[in-house]
Formats: C-alpha cells, structure tokens, sequence
C-alpha cells in the first residue's frame, strides 16, 4: 500500500523552485524561504510562481514527483512528470477499451452510479440532520437520485449515461444551497457555472476540484494508465479524461463536503473572494491558503474503505481506486468497484 505523503502548495507569486542534492529549495528574491526532502513529496503544485530550475524538474521527474503549474486564480496550465510506471500492456488495453461502445458504456455507468450515490448520500444528511429546513423539492430530488442507478443499467449507450449524468447533477446542484447553514447570503449557487466560476461557491468547488484533478491524474499515472484516454468523458486534446472519469465517484465525499464545512464553520468568508468587473469571482491569497491548508488535513482523515474493508488515509482514496481499476484492466478482477460511500 502507497504511504500517504505531502503535496507541496507554493501560493506566493514571486517564489522560485530549486533543489540542493535530494532537498526542494523555495526562494524568495535569492532567499531560501522553505526546504523539504523530495522523497517527503508526492506532488508540488505552484500558484503564480516566478521560475523552477531544469535542475528540480529532472529531480522530481526522477522521484516521481508530479510538478503542477496554475495560475494565481487556480486554473491549470501543465504538468511535468517522469516516465510512467507499469507495461505497454496495460495501456494499450486501456485504448482498445476506450473505443470499445460496449466497455466503455459498462465503465461509465459504474462511475455515474457511484457519483449519483454519493451525491444523493451528501444531500440525505441534510435530511437526517436538519429536517426543519427540507422541503418537498429536495424530498423529490432523494426519490429521484434513488431511481437513477436503474436507468443507467438500461441506458443504451454513453450519451444516454451522459444525459442521466447531467440530469443528476442538476438535481444534486439545485439543492446544493440546503448544505449551507452559515453565511446564507454571502454563499448561494444559482447554478453549477465555471470559466469562470460567478459565485463563491462555484469558485470554491472549482478550486477544489483542480486540487483534485491533480491527485487523480497522479494516482493513474502511479499504476501505468494514460490519464488523457477515457471512457465517459471523450478524448479532448489537454483534457485527462480518465481522471475526470475517476473523479467523479469522489467528488461529493472529498471536495462538496470539505466546502459546505468550510463555510458552515465559519473557516472562509465573503471577504476572502473578489468580484471582478466582468463577473468573475476569484479567490484571495489568504483564503486559499485556508483553503489548501484544510485539503491537506481533509486527506489525513482516516476511513474503512467501502471495497477493501481496510483503514486509509482518504487521501489514498484515489490511489486505491487507480490501482483497482487497473487491476480490472489486467484481468485480475472481474468487475472495477467505484468508490461508493454513505
């Protein structure tokens, strides 16, 4: 089992990426501000930065260390990594399943199922914890995820799993502003938006979904699959596919739920987002840092994996579920069993 170790957030615009031997240098104006042995890293993901050396991306490409650049305002820009682990087997079994309808489609449909269960769990605590504030539309809204496991088994293809998919989000997000019990006003979602996100909590979720994306692609990479070749989201030239397919089972347990917490505790407020001209709502330095902080404790938390019956660190979760997933390629399990939790 993969020990759980530490991604390193570099936020401040003017920092510059270094190494000294086996040590990963952060510098400030020729000042070393911070320095970690590499093999204490998984991954270094850089906000805004000033510059790394060719020096540290051979190291970390050496270690495995997946080095990811964003902007200041959290959107990806690259991604350098070393070669990636595992056989020329495993991966062009990946591709001949990608193009395969009837694969595809029987993946797919495990991925959207988990999601729609999980979102439907996220939701149900409101229920069982506030049943004051439910009303008949999220009552409806239950009933209604409950019944789409079904019609996807009887979805003819991935575009009928896509639309049942995106039916389910619309529920699950029309309901989304029950979760919050704190800062009601200064944290509604009218609608899921992004490109750029229009409202707080569309700015926060999207922030964490990057975050996200980043420990899935990695985790993929880890046991030899091609994080861009997917099976229900299609090839797109820079889009990794398959992480997003893989993220989806995850979404609702590890990033929803940190974000309604974050606000209903009181740890992030209006104050740290700025409203742009244009519309745009963006993160300031200090929340996100808030932010990142609470990412890293969220994925020390410890929990019984569904499938494995064992104890993790949740951060693993993506891990186990690349590893899983290619094991299902190699033909060592006969079905892949998507993260469900309740």
């Amino acid at each position: 089992m993969r020990r759980l170790l530490n991604t390193l957030y570099v936020t401040m615009p003017d920092a510059y990426l270094a190494c000294d031997g086996e040590n990963v240098l952060v510098k400030i104006e020729d000042e070393i501000r911070f320095r970690i042995p590499v093999h204490n890293l998984e991954g270094i993901v850089c906000f805004g930065f000033a510059g790394a050396s060719p020096k540290l991306m051979y190291l970390c490409c050496e270690r495995g260390v997946a080095l990811s650049f964003l902007t200041t305002y959290g959107k990806f820009m690259g991604r350098i990594t070393g070669n990636i682990s595992g056989n020329v087997l495993l991966r062009r079994t990946q591709y001949r399943w990608s193009d395969d309808e009837t694969i595809s489609s029987r993946l797919s449909r495990r991925f959207v199922a988990a999601k729609i269960i999980n979102s439907r769990a996220v939701l149900h605590r409101v229920l069982r914890d506030h049943p004051e504030i439910v009303d008949n539309n999220l009552r409806d809204s239950l009933v209604l995820l409950a019944r789409m496991p079904e019609r996807l088994e009887r979805a003819a293809d991935g575009s009928a799993i896509r639309g049942i998919e995106g039916e389910a989000a619309h529920l699950y997000f029309s309901n989304f502003n029950k979760l919050i019990l704190n800062q009601k006003d200064d944290f509604q979602m009218i609608n899921r938006n992004r490109r750029p996100p229009t409202d707080r909590i569309n700015a926060l979720l999207s922030f964490l979904y990057t975050l996200l994306t980043h420990e899935v692609v990695a985790a993929l990479e880890s046991v030899g699959l091609d994080p861009q070749v997917g099976f229900l989201h299609r090839d797109r030239p820079g889009r990794p596919s398959l992480a997003l397919d893989v993220m989806e089972e995850m979404r609702p347990h590890l990033v929803d739920r940190l974000a309604v917490t974050l606000i209903n505790r009181n740890q992030i407020s209006s104050d740290g987002f700025n409203v742009k001209e244009n519309g745009a709502v963006i993160m300031e330095d200090d929340t996100r840092k808030e932010v990142l902080t609470a990412w890293q404790k969220r994925k020390q938390e410890v929990i019984t994996h569904p499938y494995l019956g064992e104890k993790i660190p949740l951060g693993l979760v993506p891990y186990v579920q690349a590893l899983l997933l290619a094991r299902h390629m190699r033909g060592d399990m006969e079905d892949y069993p998507p993260f469900f939790w309740k």
